[in-house]
Formats: C-alpha cells, structure tokens, sequence
C-alpha cells in the first residue's frame, strides 16, 4: 500500500467543509454523497503520445477549472492526463480525473503542503515528505527500504511526495508522465499517473462502489480516509471547491 502519512493524518483530522464561495444558500450546489464520486467535466481528446509534457494539451481546460475548483493548473494537468492515460490503457478501469484530485487535495494540498509550490513542469518544491513511519501513534511501522535514498531517512521510510507513496511502492510502480526520462515521486506529472495505475490495479472497475471502495481502501486501509477523498472528489465533481 502506498501509507498512512502525516500529511494524510492531520488533514484527515480536520473534518473538511466544502463551500461555493460567495454563493447564496439559494444557490448552494448540493454534493453528492454515493460512491464512486463522479467524474467531473470532460477532458479534451489529447495525443496521450505526445512528445515532451502531453499534459500541456489540457492546459486550456485545467485553466478554466482551475479558478472554480481553487486547484492548480498544473496540478489539474497531471490529474486530467493521468486519467487520460488509464482510458487509453485500461478503459475498463474508468478512473477519474476527480479522484485523483479527491487524493492529492487530502495527501498534500495538491502539491502545495506547507509552503510547497507545482512549477510548471510539475515538478514540487520543496519536496514533500511525510512522518517517518516509526509506528508511533497512528502510523505504521516500516524500516527503511531505499536507504534514505529516497526519502531522506536511513532508518524508517517515509512518504513522499504529492501523492505520498513510500519507497517500496514507488519503485514497483512509479513511471515517468512527463517525458523527461525520470521517475520522480516529487513531480506531480508521474506520482498522479503511478497513482491513477495502482488504484486501477488494486480496484478494477472504479465505476462501481466496489471497485472504488477495494482502490482507495488498498491506498490507504482508513474507512476515514474513503469518506474525506470521496467528499472532496465529490465536490470537485460538480464544480465546487473546498474550504
């Protein structure tokens, strides 16, 4: 499984609110509440094969989404092109672009956790890196397994990145997404694409409730956690951004 992180655990403590900004009561946009959340506004037909960055082809759509959802344009990039990609390669999945964007709101702020900042070649800085993972209160244990090459901790691994994985999964399933030839769990380009392949791989069918439920629950084994992506991809689904 990817982890439990630190980032996830406090943002998960938080119960999240989600609201239409300057919007009256009358015009309050209900969210739905079932699973899966829904897949939110089309992207564009883009040549997923497309040399260097192919996520630049949405950079119209992620710029209209991007002052109604509060999400980066970069970040919606990624999210639109990783879910474009998974169409083209496991069409059975059916993966959306919202619940990536439901995950990364929760993992890290899209990329923008503690000061951190998505420059255009989706790449984060600083990078992000979660608690070690020591087996402390609410956090699992595992002992280091890239030699802090990775993660920065010779004794314990650490989550990293926007989309937190750990070491181990990282290197099973971490992919270059935006044609430069590295595999970088810092980039938002590849930790949304790996993402998007893990929960179609743990998952299946994620247009069913089980098939979703079995993705996020294999990314992280917290009912808690579920509910928080599902709201905020839910959200994201019909145009509405979170608090």
């Amino acid at each position: 499984m990817p982890r439990r992180s630190l980032v996830a655990v406090a943002l998960a403590a938080v119960i999240a609110t989600v609201s239409v900004g300057s919007c009256s009561e009358s015009s309050r946009v209900d969210i739905p509440e079932g699973i899966p959340p829904g897949p939110g506004v089309p992207t564009p037909p883009i040549d997923i094969e497309a040399p260097g960055r192919s996520a630049d082809q949405l950079h119209a759509w992620a710029g209209e989404q991007s002052d109604i959802l509060g999400i980066g344009r970069t970040a919606l990039e990624a999210y639109g092109y990783a879910a474009a990609v998974m169409d083209s390669a496991r069409p059975e999945c059916g993966i959306g672009w919202t619940t990536l964007a439901g995950i990364a709101s929760v993992e890290s702020k899209h990329g923008t956790h503690e000061g951190a900042q998505v420059a255009p070649t989706g790449q984060v800085d600083p990078v992000i890196r979660g608690v070690a993972l020591d087996g402390g209160p609410g956090v699992a244990e595992i002992p280091d397994t890239d030699g802090g090459v990775m993660d920065g901790d010779p004794v314990h691994d650490r989550a990293m990145g926007p989309m937190q994985f750990i070491p181990e999964t990282w290197k099973r399933w971490g992919v270059d997404a935006n044609g430069d030839e590295i595999v970088d769990p810092d980039n938002i380009d590849d930790a949304a694409l790996t993402a998007a392949r893990y929960l179609c791989e743990r998952g299946g069918n994620l247009t069913t409730p089980e098939g979703w439920r079995n993705a996020l629950m294999a990314y992280n084994l917290s009912g808690e956690y579920l509910t928080l992506v599902r709201d905020r991809a839910s959200a994201y689904s019909v145009g509405v951004p979170i608090d």
